[in-house]
Parts: C-alpha cells; structure tokens; sequence
C-alpha cells in the first residue's frame, strides 16, 4: 500500500495533471475514474463527488453505499482501496493538504466535521438540485485554481470549501431525516438494543454499553450513530446511554435492597465514585439522597 505525502505524487502516479499548488489540488474525472485497483493512504483531505456505474471505494474498512451521486470525505492517514471504479457522469476530487489551512478558521472548523469519521456506507447521497450547488461551488473554486495566483487565491478558495463543508453538514441532517423515514426510527432501535443488552445480564459481566458496541449492531460508524440521534432527540448515543442507566440505577434503588455498590456494579460500572458522579449529574443527588428522600 502507498502513502502519499506530497500532492504531485499522487497526481503523478494516477495520471493526474500535476498540481497548481504543493498544498492545494483538484480534478475533474470523467467515465472511467481509476481503473484497476488502487489503494493507499494521504496526508490530505479529500472530498469527492462520484456518480458510481461500477467498481467500489473502500474506506477504512468499509464499502461506500454507492447508490446515485455521493460526496464522499476522507481526512489524513485512512486507508483508500478503489477498484475498477467507472462513473456514469463527471466526478470530482479535491485534495487539501493541512498545511494549506494554517492560520485559517477552516483549519479548527474542518475538525468539527463529523462526516470526516464517519465509515463509506454512510456517504452523503445528493438530490439533483443539491448535486448542482455542489458542483457550483466546485466550479467557482476551480475558476480561482486556474486564475493567476495572488494573495486573495487562498482565502477565495478556501471560502468555497467552507461552503461545501457547510452545505454538506445541511444535506447530511436532510438525510438523516429520510433515511430514519425509511428504515424506521433509529433512537427505537437504539433503546431497544439497550434494553436487550440489559436483559441478557452482559452488563454485570461485559460492563457498561459503548456507543462503539451499539454502532456495530445497527450497522452504522460511531459518529454517525451519534449525529443521527442528535438529530432525533438532542442528544448524543452517549447522553441517551447515560440516561438509560440512570433510569435503570433508580429503578434498582426504589425496588430493591441492593447497596449502591451491588447497584452500579450490577450495571456494570467498575468505578463507584464515577457511577455516584453520574448519578448526582443526572438527577441532582447522590444515590444515597436519592434513596433517603424516597423513604
């Protein structure tokens, strides 16, 4: 597998025109976009628009759902396996070195993207009109790309890939709201997998739920899952796992004459000062109070 650390590499080695900048590059890619397979790893950004006919993007360890026109978002260091891919339209990639960003807000912002960590087959699916202010903006960045370069070059280019970035975090939140549609409503699922693992008595033995364990039984990436029920209830896999053991912890300690200790253990919590510092963040007393003012 290669690594790319230099943007002419890259470009070189797939046959691409060499770039305009060390820092900065983009292409335009038509019909059959990387034949043959090609895996390997960057030290850049990367978000492409491919319309897939065939062939598969790997990434990290995941198959991109490739259905329609797809923005896809890859950051620094993760692996990148195509095989045989052809488009049944013009596609596109930009390339960002983070070199590119210092000193910029996009440099911190670009990090709050979770879409970036986010596994292949949660790729962002564009409708028509969302494809076309996509490609717009591709449009205008590679007008500026081409232009002669001057000390407003940067700074116009990198306003138009906050843009993208933004739309993308828009259209993202649209599709969480159609794909929940779809296949039914993910906070269910989720607090149904909770509840399941609470009966199976895999808590007192495996400890806590993970949002990484529950993500793997829906099929989804942890950051995913975590937007998707942000966008559900307005909040995160974590907070709502939280609240599931909360309410668990008082249903223990109204019904039963377990110690604090057998509680949170039994829970799966190995950490008793932490189980009570949870607890008091969650209802506003420690789980003795709690006990006591029931009495």
């Amino acid at each position: 597998m290669q690594h790319f650390a230099k943007l002419e590499n890259l470009m070189h080695n797939y046959g691409y025109p060499p770039p305009e900048s060390p820092m900065f590059s983009m292409v335009r890619c038509n019909g059959g976009c990387g034949t043959g397979v090609q895996k390997f790893t960057t030290d850049f950004y990367i978000i492409s628009l491919k319309k897939m006919k065939s062939g598969s993007i790997t990434y990290g360890r995941t198959n991109y759902d490739s259905n329609g026109g797809s923005l896809y978002f890859m950051k620094p260091q993760q692996m990148v396996e195509l095989r045989d891919v052809e488009l049944e339209e013009g596609g596109f990639s930009i390339y960002i070195r983070e070199d590119y960003l210092f000193g910029h807000p996009l440099h911190d912002d670009i990090k709050k993207y979770h879409y970036f960590d986010y596994d292949i087959n949660e790729a962002l699916h564009l409708s028509p009109s969302e494809e076309k202010a996509i490609w717009d903006l591709f449009d205008k960045i590679e007008a500026e790309y081409h232009n002669t370069q001057d000390e407003y070059t940067r700074q116009i280019i990198l306003t138009h890939v906050d843009a993208i970035l933004k739309y993308s975090q828009r259209y993202y939140k649209r599709q969480f709201l159609n794909r929940a549609n779809l296949s039914g409503v993910m906070v269910t699922r989720f607090n149904r997998l909770l509840e399941e693992y609470r009966q199976s008595g895999k808590m007192e033995k495996d400890g806590i739920p993970t949002v990484k364990g529950a993500a793997e039984q829906l099929h989804v990436s942890p950051r995913y899952l975590s937007d998707l029920l942000k966008t559900e209830t307005g909040k995160t896999a974590q907070e709502l796992i939280h609240l599931f053991l909360i309410a668990e912890a008082k249903n223990i300690l109204i019904g039963t004459d377990k110690t604090i200790a057998e509680t949170a253990y039994s829970l799966g919590f190995e950490n008793l000062p932490y189980f009570s510092r949870l607890f008091k963040k969650q209802v506003g007393k420690t789980p003795v109070a709690f006990r006591n003012s029931l009495n």
